[in-house]
């Protein structure tokens, strides 16, 4: 026993208890105060910042949409209105298996393959954190039956929002524009402008016409509202509320009326047609047809409307109007005839005989006049009014496409107007430079000859075409085309006037501009080429008709209407103003393949013209006049 209490060594033993009792005190300790530095930090040093993260998870900032600004055309009438109604909304963030909700929901409301797709999109783009659409527009019956079973779906929403509607459906189509969703494109140019925050929660932006071009202005000032939630995300009550402010509401220049008799008067042909207001370059009808309905943009295009727009030969979504490149034809003759009186080429008195073709000194190639054998004793008078091609053959080469290019672009050819809606076309005027530049190839004669007709390189839009009449009208003065009449600010009611944008005035010898308009004038008179479309009018009614050709013809080759297919047949252009003492409304007008200006296009521009001047509704469609009768050729 003894031996045995010798082996057992209490004090040595309890030595060492102490000693490893001390280093896990010790190290107790040591985690306590890590703990309590760790403690310290976050609650003191780090408390703003978890605060902040804190408050987020209980507070949700969500966008408050503004209402989008109207847009009436200038009697008032409405053009793009909005109207409410019901869309589901799931914020996918807070939503614990989104696809067995959406499944679910589809049970009781009917969703589409492209609304899931359209939902999925939008939850990559901003991360699933805002309230999102998974179905739009719902109907009374589907209101009523969501929230029926509300009760089923705590994470959806019933939601009022307002719609894009445009309740003339196609008519100023172009002109108008629409709004649809929000793509990448626009959310990097958003971006770049540092507009995106006013974005937020915003699903539709403008894409053409008025509704993309002020854009700033229709759109308005995004709200926010801050509202605190539950633990599952549900709100319980409203902190603070910025609320959003409206859009301001557009007036434009347009005559929704005069618009619609316009496209009437096209019937099913295709073209396009502007009218302006020479004394101050507002639009009053814009024209391209045919047209598409922009309703049908509003909350994305369904596949089958878009293959059916997309792909017709008859391209209604290409906004002839503006960005349609067309030679212009026997209309460009009006302002070769001024340049030949201001650059002293030309008198009034100068006279050439037309043998029906005109050759270059020691050629034996001919450009041929329109009407076999000519027209005789032709001066510059007579060569507007027949439209008589040899004149202004002869004419072109003794100007030089120099002269014709720098004297003419000062009537807007060639260039933008600046016209203030975007995807307008610049037009070609054609000179020396521009052909070595563009082929590396020199000028030729020929060219210029072609040039002096309308036809060769030369390429304008009917908006160009327009512009230049309006300078021709009101005797050299220049007005920037505008839709914008005037702006309404929608939180103080006031208006904004639009006003006219002088460019500049062409000093030109007022007795050079006399004799061409007596001519324009003459043209619409019994012998001059719309002289069926003149006929009995009870103004004074001034034009030029036109035709270009869209193939070639071979030398010597007689164009025959009937043998050549429709797409290819000519196009039909007209140029004109009334009344012709004090114009208040230029027109052009382009009828593509429609053959000759004199039977297609100028019967348009008189159905106009007595609607805006006397209020006279037109019948069902221009009527064709056959090619044959006296005085048609243009």
């Amino acid at each position: 026993m003894k031996r045995k209490a010798e082996l057992l060594n209490y004090p040595r033993q309890l030595y060492y208890f102490q000693q490893r009792l001390g280093i896990s005190v010790g190290f107790i300790v040591l985690l306590f105060l890590l703990l309590l530095a760790r403690f310290c930090y976050l609650q003191i040093w780090q408390y703003e910042h978890y605060q902040t993260l804190a408050e987020k998870n209980r507070i949700s900032v969500l966008p408050i949409l503004p209402n989008r600004g109207l847009i009436f055309d200038r009697n008032g009438e409405i053009l793009a209105a909005n109207y409410p109604a019901y869309t589901l909304e799931i914020i996918p963030s807070k939503t614990i298996d989104l696809e067995n909700t959406i499944n679910k929901l589809a049970s009781i409301i009917n969703i589409e393959i492209k609304d899931r797709k359209y939902f999925n999109k939008l939850v990559k783009e901003n991360g699933g954190l805002e309230s999102l659409p998974i179905r739009a527009r719902l109907s009374s019956a589907e209101v009523a039956r969501f929230s029926a079973n509300h009760y089923l779906f705590p994470e959806v929403d019933l939601r009022a929002r307002l719609f894009r509607q445009y309740p003339r459906g196609d008519a100023a189509s172009h002109a108008i524009g629409y709004i649809g969703r929000i793509n990448d494109k626009d959310l990097k140019k958003l971006e770049i402008n540092e507009e995106l925050a006013n974005y937020r929660g915003s699903q539709h932006i403008g894409k053409i016409g008025i509704e993309q071009s002020y854009e700033k202005e229709l759109h308005g000032i995004t709200g926010l509202e801050k509202i605190e939630t539950n633990s599952i995300g549900r709100s319980i009550r409203t902190i603070s509320r910025t609320p959003p402010i409206s859009g301001n509401n557009l007036t434009l220049t347009l005559d929704i009326k005069l618009q619609e008799v316009a496209e009437k008067a096209f019937g099913n042909r295709r073209g396009a047609l502007v009218a302006l207001d020479p004394n101050n370059g507002e639009v009053l009808a814009f024209v391209s047809r045919p047209g598409f309905d922009p309703n049908l943009f509003v909350n994305g295009i369904d596949l089958d409307s878009w293959n059916l727009l997309n792909n017709s030969t008859d391209r209604p979504l290409n906004n002839r109007a503006l960005s349609g490149l067309y030679p212009p034809g026997s209309t460009f003759k009006p302002f070769m005839a001024l340049a030949g009186l201001e650059l002293k080429q030309r008198t009034p008195e100068h006279t050439i005989r037309d043998l029906g073709y005109f050759s270059l000194p020691g050629s034996t190639h001919r450009f041929r006049d329109w009407k076999v054998g000519g027209h005789g004793d032709v001066n510059i008078h007579k060569s507007l009014v027949i439209s008589c091609d040899t004149y202004y053959y002869g004419l072109a080469n003794d100007l030089g496409i120099d002269s014709i290019h720098d004297f003419i672009s000062q009537f807007g050819l060639g260039k933008k107007t600046g016209i203030d809606i975007e995807g307008e076309a610049a037009g070609l005027l054609p000179s020396k430079e521009w052909k070595m530049k563009q082929y590396k190839k020199k000028w030729y004669v020929g060219d210029t000859i072609s040039v002096g007709v309308g036809q060769g390189y030369n390429l304008t839009t009917p908006l160009q075409l327009a512009f230049a009449t309006t300078i021709l009208a009101s005797q050299g003065k220049a007005f920037r085309p505008r839709f914008l009449k005037k702006i309404q600010d929608s939180s103080t009611g006031k208006i904004y006037k639009s006003v006219a944008q002088p460019l500049y005035t062409l000093n030109f010898e007022p007795n050079n501009f006399k004799w061409i308009k007596d001519a324009l004038i003459d043209v619409t008179q019994p012998g001059g080429t719309a002289a069926i479309a003149g006929a009995n009018a009870a103004y004074t009614f001034a034009g030029k008709t036109g035709t270009s050709q869209v193939v070639g013809m071979k030398q010597g080759e007689k164009y025959n209407e009937s043998k050549v297919k429709e797409h290819h047949r000519d196009h039909a252009l007209f140029i004109s103003y009334a009344p012709a003492e004090k114009p208040s409304i230029v027109l052009s007008v382009l009828v593509e393949n429609g053959g000759h200006g004199g039977s297609s296009a100028a019967p348009i521009a008189r159905q106009i013209m007595d609607y805006f001047l006397l209020g006279k509704l037109p019948v069902e469609e221009a009527t064709r006049i056959v090619d044959e009768e006296e005085g048609t050729h243009d």
